[in-house]
């Protein structure tokens, strides 16, 4: 049994909280399935089909970063055309090398900057880099200290995570890079962004590099940080909701529950290049009192429903993948484990894509079947 959610609303309150009906559909082709959509009071005009994050050739990135472009006057680069085949790692050498002057110049007005402010003065150190969790998507999960800190920033690189609307946020006099990845793209190496925010700061610059959700849940910003400090810089973090607790909450799924779930563990569905399979915790993972929660894990989902059933969790155990979390355009899949990939695959969810697996889930207010039948279900063992 699977379920769709497609959720239009605008408002800044959560939209969970506001009041909403839900409507169910009988599927003449699938009986059991059911279509709900969830309608809310909102005014905005948003698109429901156009992503809420930077997508890597997208016309909203090269207009936010078109400073760095700037030598270029009106020969700034276009979004690539999907009809266009261009090698993917020849496509990035040549944006950063549009970029180089451009980024060489901003240095030299900090470096130069710097000196005037230490005339007659003591020596001026290095700036302070923040690590800063941006939240899901929705600009209204950013915290108050996060808020303050984008608001003084002299550059701020971001990911491809980092939704349109949290970015609107930003000051005006403030300079962004984007320096996301995507799967067979990445915009700049793990190296060159350490390279990047280590030269800025130690120019004097107050740099601050965005991250969607939590920049220490699988964001490296872990290694960002032991990359600076090695260096001698400053490194600040300020937590961001990472995506598990903020769309659970959006969808009323508590990720423990007094008799339910007494655990909750997160996996990344990703291994790193080279790396061992991520999918070897299944064995460990396979327990039917605890909440699962995968992040970016749409292609090994089926690699690792199969083995997690394999190592003993049952395959009616309740699940959802949630696309574009929190945002406007996010959609849901209900399912039990057993269905998941393949109603996903069915609905076309697309990247980036949370999954829920456990009996918890069965205890949203959406859970697609009756109030009883889930809370027998939720309490089966």
């Amino acid at each position: 049994m699977a379920l769709l959610y497609r959720l239009s609303f605008s408002s800044s309150s959560s939209p969970l909280s506001s009041a909403c009906n839900s409507i169910k559909q009988f599927n003449p082709i699938s009986p059991k399935s059911f279509i709900c959509s969830l309608h809310f009071n909102d005014t905005s005009s948003s698109s429901s089909s156009s992503s809420p994050f930077t997508e890597k050739h997208s016309f909203e990135r090269y207009q936010r970063d078109q400073w760095v472009y700037s030598s270029l006057q009106h020969n700034r680069p276009e979004p690539t055309s999907p009809s266009v085949s261009l090698d993917a790692d020849s496509t990035r050498r040549n944006d950063i090398a549009l970029q180089l002057p451009e980024l060489k110049k901003l240095l030299q007005v900090l470096r130069e900057k710097r000196e005037e402010d230490r005339v007659g003065a003591e020596k001026c150190g290095p700036g302070n880099v923040y690590l800063v969790g941006t939240g899901p998507g929705d600009p209204d999960l950013l915290t108050l200290k996060a808020m303050k800190v984008i608001q003084k920033a002299d550059l701020l690189l971001y990911d491809r995570l980092v939704s349109n609307d949290v970015l609107d946020l930003v000051a005006p006099n403030a300079r962004l890079l984007y320096v996301g990845k995507t799967a067979g793209y990445h915009s700049r190496t793990q190296e060159e962004i350490h390279e990047l925010l280590l030269s800025f700061a130690e120019v004097g610059a107050t740099v601050v590099r965005l991250k969607g959700g939590d920049p220490l849940v699988f964001g490296r910003g872990g290694e960002e940080m032991d990359f600076l400090q090695q260096k001698g810089i400053q490194v600040k973090v300020i937590p961001g909701i990472t995506a598990a607790s903020g769309i659970a909450a959006e969808l009323g799924i508590p990720l423990t529950h007094r008799g339910v779930a007494n655990s909750v563990r997160f996996l990344t569905g990703h291994s790193r290049k080279g790396g061992t399979d991520p999918l070897f915790v299944a064995e460990n993972a396979a327990d039917p009192d605890s909440t699962l929660v995968v992040y970016m894990g749409l292609s090994t989902l089926p690699s690792l429903a199969l083995k997690l059933m394999h190592h003993g969790l049952p395959p009616h155990t309740p699940a959802a993948a949630i696309e574009r979390g929190t945002t406007p355009q996010q959609r849901i899949v209900f399912s039990e484990l057993k269905d998941l990939a393949d109603k996903i695959g069915v609905e076309e969810l697309v990247s980036p894509t949370l999954i829920i697996i456990g009996k918890v889930v069965s205890l949203s207010p959406f859970w697609p079947i009756s109030s009883k039948e889930a809370t027998c279900l939720a309490e089966a063992k």
